[in-house]
């Protein structure tokens, strides 16, 4: 399956993967952060439930602190 992640081609062997393995693979999922799917946001109780298609764009953003 091939998907894209902030704008960057990327190719998985697994069918039932879900966006937040997404997240545990950016290295996220305890910070704070906001996921885009085709131009929609994706709730966080929404997430682990939410399964990801061939040729999906997501938008991933991490919060990043400082003043």
């Amino acid at each position: 399956m091939k998907i894209f992640i902030n704008g960057e081609m990327k190719s998985y062997d697994q069918n039932n993967l879900t966006v937040f393995d997404l997240i545990v693979e950016a290295g996220i999922e305890n910070k704070k952060y906001a996921i885009e799917c085709n131009g929609h946001i994706i709730p966080k109780s929404e997430i682990k439930e939410k399964y990801v298609k061939e040729g999906d764009k997501f938008e991933i953003v991490g919060a990043v602190g400082g003043g």
